[in-house]
């Protein structure tokens, strides 16, 4: 496994503000709920991403050694009113011109606050490239509009999520859930539209003391297969299991097991 440079994940954060930007003013309806984020309308749900954005340019422009409050980051909240999506996209496109500028700025290796274990402007490029593009997902779905994601891009936000799983297991307890816990179960993740060269195989081994995992064409207790894209919505629980294009093979209830309780935050 090899991150993407961060120059990438800067040029990948701009890309997919701009294509935010898009289902905002694509006439979609605002007020209308997100499937996959029902708590949140479509408005509701960009607002969320571009304080994000806004949050993390403020960690990053002042090399914060310690988190900022959400309320103190400048219009993270975004413009003022309801249902315009002419202030919502020039909101959301000032966002991505000062996160992007910031990031570009630091470069990677420039030490800032973070929350699992990497404490530089990097974890931060990757960590909001892999939020967009998740949360882009939802937009889309929500707004009935088409969705895809660059095959690197997307092999990355699954290495980042396991990631992310295997430090909250191991640092953060109170957080993960104990079921997971558990021997003997394996998962495998399959592409079955990429190159050789991505190498988009992924085995998952649950243990007693957390999962492990790697890269690689394995044997498991379940398989899911599919387009590395419906792949990744599937992990995150963006698309059905039994969405066209998809397959599951072997124990399906471990992968239903997972996906119920690999969660946290």
């Amino acid at each position: 496994m090899t991150l993407l440079a961060h120059d990438r994940y800067c040029d990948e954060i701009a890309r997919q503000v701009g294509q935010l930007r898009a289902v905002v003013t694509s006439g979609a309806d605002l007020s209308a709920t997100v499937p996959t984020c029902p708590d949140w309308s479509l408005e509701q749900l960009v607002r969320h991403l571009g304080g994000a954005l806004r949050w993390v340019d403020a960690l990053v422009r002042t090399r914060a050694q310690e988190e900022i409050p959400a309320e103190s980051v400048p219009l993270y909240g975004g413009p003022d009113g309801e249902g315009d999506p002419a202030a919502l996209d020039a909101w959301l496109a000032e966002t991505g011109e000062l996160v992007v500028g910031a990031l570009r700025e630091a470069g990677p290796d420039t030490k800032v606050w973070g929350w699992a274990g990497a404490l530089d402007s990097r974890f931060w490029a990757r960590r909001m490239t892999h939020e967009i593009t998740v949360h882009r997902a939802d937009a889309a779905l929500a707004a009935g509009l088409p969705y895809e994601v660059a095959p690197e891009v997307a092999a990355d936000a699954l290495d980042e999520w396991l990631q992310l799983v295997e430090w909250v297991q191991r640092n953060m307890p109170q957080a993960a859930d104990d079921e997971l816990l558990v021997p003997d179960r394996s998962i495998h993740l399959h592409a079955t539209d990429t190159t050789a060269e991505l190498d988009a195989d992924w085995l998952i081994e649950l243990t007693g003391r957390g999962i492990v995992w790697r890269r690689g064409h394995e044997q498991a207790t379940v398989a899911l297969r599919g387009p590395l894209t419906s792949v990744l919505l599937a992990f995150y629980r963006r698309l059905p299991l039994d969405s066209a294009g998809l397959e599951v093979l072997g124990a399906r209830e471990v992968l239903e097991f997972w996906l119920e309780k690999a969660k946290f935050g």
